[in-house]
């Protein structure tokens, strides 16, 4: 039986280098991405030129689009940091995509994260399910660190929130990290969570801990921090990571308790699903629900992080078949 679509609408995730493009169905109350392909920046001098390249390669020409952005957008237009992509919502309409819309990339993942499969989702720790129609909120270490929630009012309305929560100010947990926050004052003056909580930032943390310990590093790549941890969790980077891991942790408490996600918490971005089994024996959970007199608040939130590729294409698609009703 062929299926015949209402709507096939364009969905983007775009970086400062790729930018992924799918189409999206609405089957059942539930989006569905056919026909991904991602495309360098430095392969299309514009953006437009990119989109056009992928419209072409099209048997069914999408209608409207939402194109989800790892920054902000302000009136409608981008200027992606470190690209040469620039694209407003009116130079999308030229193409025939109308409505088109611009969000942030979190902004995308917390529509998302609700409409992920089980099976592409791991835990962390906590229930299996979070409290029915309330807020939940999306978190995550990757290049940056981004911040987002998805609001719930209990009678089916929701708001996905986003933020620039990842530019918060680090919360030190005990001792140790006291003295990584002192350490990092005397290059940056204000530590935020980004500072430590991100791919540039696990190596400003094992630059950290290595001065504590009165030892020297070498060090300067985060992936061979990562990989070195992987290898043996007892070494000095498995030790930086294992950091790493617990003030995620506390961070993503905190996160909960702000937006009161009792819905459940998702981490996403690309550094947690490659290190899942290590941040699932981490002392991440123990670190989230630590929370004083809110202990049994925590306790009942789940913790999840997100394995699907294109969570961000699924929350451009319940967007993008809102705008387009």
């Amino acid at each position: 039986m062929t299926v015949q679509w209402d709507k096939t609408l364009l969905v983007g995730d775009v970086g400062g280098t790729n930018a992924r493009f799918a189409l999206a169905h609405m089957v059942e109350g539930r989006p569905v991405l056919e026909n991904h392909q991602s495309f360098p920046a430095a392969e299309h001098p514009t953006f437009l030129g990119g989109i056009k390249a992928y419209l072409d390669g099209c048997d069914v020409k999408p209608t409207a689009c939402v194109l989800a952005v790892a920054g902000p957008v302000t009136d409608g237009e981008i200027d992606l940091t470190n690209s040469p992509w620039r694209v407003s919502e009116a130079e999308l309409e030229t193409l025939g995509l109308k409505p088109a819309r611009l969000i942030n990339d979190f902004e995308a993942l917390a529509w998302g994260a609700p409409v992920v499969p089980a099976d592409q989702l791991a835990s962390l720790g906590g229930p299996d399910e979070g409290e029915a129609h309330a807020t939940v909120a999306v978190l995550g270490p990757g290049t940056g660190f981004g911040v987002s929630a998805l609001v719930r009012d209990g009678r089916g309305g929701e708001m996905a929130m986003p933020s620039e929560g990842g530019h918060a100010c680090f919360p030190p947990g005990d001792p140790i990290e006291d003295e990584i926050l002192r350490i990092l004052r005397k290059r940056y003056t204000r530590v935020s969570i980004e500072r430590l909580i991100c791919g540039p930032g696990l190596l400003n943390m094992h630059r950290a801990l290595a001065e504590i310990d009165g030892r020297e590093t070498h060090i300067d790549d985060p992936a061979q921090i990562t990989q070195e941890a992987l290898d043996d969790p007892r070494s000095h980077c498995g030790a930086t990571l294992a950091r790493f891991c617990a003030v995620l942790g506390a961070v993503a408490g905190d996160i909960a308790l702000t937006t009161g996600a009792r819905g459940g918490v998702y981490i996403a971005g690309g550094i947690a699903p490659r290190i899942l089994p290590f941040l699932q024996a981490s002392p991440f959970r123990e670190r989230f629900e630590r929370k004083g007199r809110f202990q049994d608040y925590m306790a009942a939130i789940p913790t999840k992080v997100i394995l699907h590729k294109h969570a961000a294409l699924l929350g451009a698609a319940r967007v993008a078949f809102a705008v387009a009703d």
